[in-house]
């Protein structure tokens, strides 16, 4: 197992100057990149699998988005939205000096990518699109509303871990090993127990953002221009299958991979899974 290198980048908002997390796996010199960009309440170690397999061909960036994991909670809550991030993450991209990336995105990492790509003068040249399109469904947006930011007491470590394992049961089955290894990127120790590793202020734009309709993004999606692989947890409430098939007939038309009996969404810890995405990046 290779270790990853912690490091962090300065970024701002109209509240101040806040440092966000990256860890990095690979060649720090290799001109071959891949950032890897995490789901709404997780952070930058969800990918440590994927970037041990991927370290050998590739320099594997993974950032902790701001008010998770490592980097700083923001003062004001509204800064947690995606045109911040999407400046964020340039800001990453000038710190790694590549003139051009490949892209790894779950979810909200996802959407990340695809405002990325759909740039003029973007420097993705690849992007894996994980269980998010151009369309997010009521839904789901009301499910996940239903627990990000409202995390209960936590006082012991296994009441922590049945209330990860029951927030994310769409993830599919996973040993017994995988589980733990997923409530340990999600928990951090505190003086009174337990609790999860982001600023529940991330919710406030969340919350605000859920209107009882589903959210249209195809005018970015269109715009893309580089080859997109679609990955898609068959059981998924956040991506449908229509808008799944869809994609792969409009804007990059993207190669479409379901992997069964999952939901929203699948984590990259199968070696199946895996194996889907090094091929993908491999043979660019």
């Amino acid at each position: 197992m290779q270790n990853a290198r912690l490091d962090h980048v300065l970024v701002g908002r109209e509240s101040g100057i806040y440092r966000m997390a990256y860890r990095e796996w690979g060649e720090p010199g290799n001109p071959r990149v891949i950032v890897c960009a995490h789901g709404l309440t997780r952070n930058g170690r969800d990918f440590e699998l994927l970037a041990e397999a991927l370290a050998a061909d590739f320099r594997v960036v993974a950032p902790d988005v701001l008010g998770r994991g490592e980097s700083d909670w923001l003062r004001d809550p509204m800064g947690y939205q995606l045109p911040l991030y999407v400046q964020d993450m340039l800001v990453l991209i000038a710190r790694l000096q590549v003139q051009e990336l490949y892209w790894f995105g779950t979810s909200m990492g996802g959407l990340i990518g695809m405002l990325l790509a759909a740039m003029p003068g973007t420097p993705l040249r690849r992007l894996l699109l994980n269980d998010v399109g151009p369309v997010l469904t009521a839904a789901a947006l009301a499910r996940i509303g239903q627990y990000v930011g409202m995390t209960p007491p936590l006082p012991t470590r296994e009441a922590a871990e049945q209330y990860i394992r029951a927030i994310s049961a769409p993830f599919g089955p996973h040993s017994e090993a995988e589980w733990a290894r997923l409530c340990d990127v999600m928990l951090k120790a505190d003086g009174s127990g337990w609790r999860l590793n982001y600023d529940a202020g991330i919710a406030v734009p969340f919350r605000q953002g859920v209107t009882g309709e589903d959210v249209d993004l195809w005018p970015y999606y269109e715009r893309i221009a580089c080859p997109v692989l679609l990955t898609r947890g068959s059981q998924s409430d956040l991506l449908s299958a229509e808008v799944a098939c869809a994609m792969s007939e409009r804007g990059p038309r993207a190669q479409w991979i379901d992997f069964d009996g999952v939901g929203h969404a699948p984590t990259f810890l199968h070696a199946d899974q895996i194996a889907v995405a090094a091929a993908f990046f491999r043979t660019a």
